[in-house]
């Protein structure tokens, strides 16, 4: 029998080589493909979970919401308003007991910056319950009240500390002063390993 084989028109392949070169490449992507398949797949799982612990937080404050209302509600009856009030007097009146003047001072010392001092420290309750101190700082430049903000501002016990007011030093005060700074923070209370705020 005779085979005539024309290399001009049907050249040699090495198919062997070409699954193995190739054949790798392929095997690579399809595993790439199934892994991020799956994680995809993981990740749909997770975010199925996440809602259903959004829907349940969303309901389990909802009902706290009810709660809160209904509680409300019985609270602004006539017959408990006394109750009431004398609730809010003295919730405020632990609140302001529990502010340390010791530790405020503790606190402003570790932030002070040299040749800066202060004027007037005055604790006011926030609608919101929060501790609100002013203070009036007096010193050489400005420079230094803003030192004074931005080292509150990195404090653990001040937040949203704001420069309210600038003003030239009035006469009689410390000798070296030229400014005055009228500035606004909301004191955090350091809090205890029992949830107690430290003793005044």
């Amino acid at each position: 029998m005779r085979v005539d084989i024309n290399l001009a028109t049907h050249p040699y392949e090495d198919v062997r080589r070409f699954w193995v070169r190739w054949g790798g490449a392929l095997l690579g992507l399809g595993l790439l493909t199934l892994l991020l398949v799956y994680s995809a797949l993981a990740g749909w799982l997770t975010a199925r979970q996440d809602h259903g612990l959004i829907r349940q937080c969303q309901a389990q404050i909802a009902a706290r919401d009810a709660e809160k209302r209904k509680a409300e509600a019985l609270l602004n009856l006539a017959e408990n308003r006394t109750t009431r009030d004398r609730s809010q007097f003295l919730n405020d009146l632990f609140q302001r007991k529990a502010f340390s003047w010791t530790k405020v001072f503790e606190d402003l010392e570790r932030v002070m910056p040299p040749r800066l001092h202060v004027v007037s420290i005055r604790p006011e309750m926030a609608p919101d319950h929060q501790l609100e101190i002013k203070l009036v700082v007096a010193g050489e430049s400005r420079d230094r009240a803003l030192e004074l903000v931005r080292r509150m501002e990195g404090s653990q016990r001040f937040q949203q500390t704001q420069i309210q007011q600038e003003s030239a030093a009035p006469t009689g005060q410390t000798a070296g002063d030229k400014v005055q700074f009228e500035i606004s923070a909301f004191y955090v209370p350091e809090v205890d390993s029992a949830g107690k705020r430290g003793a005044p």
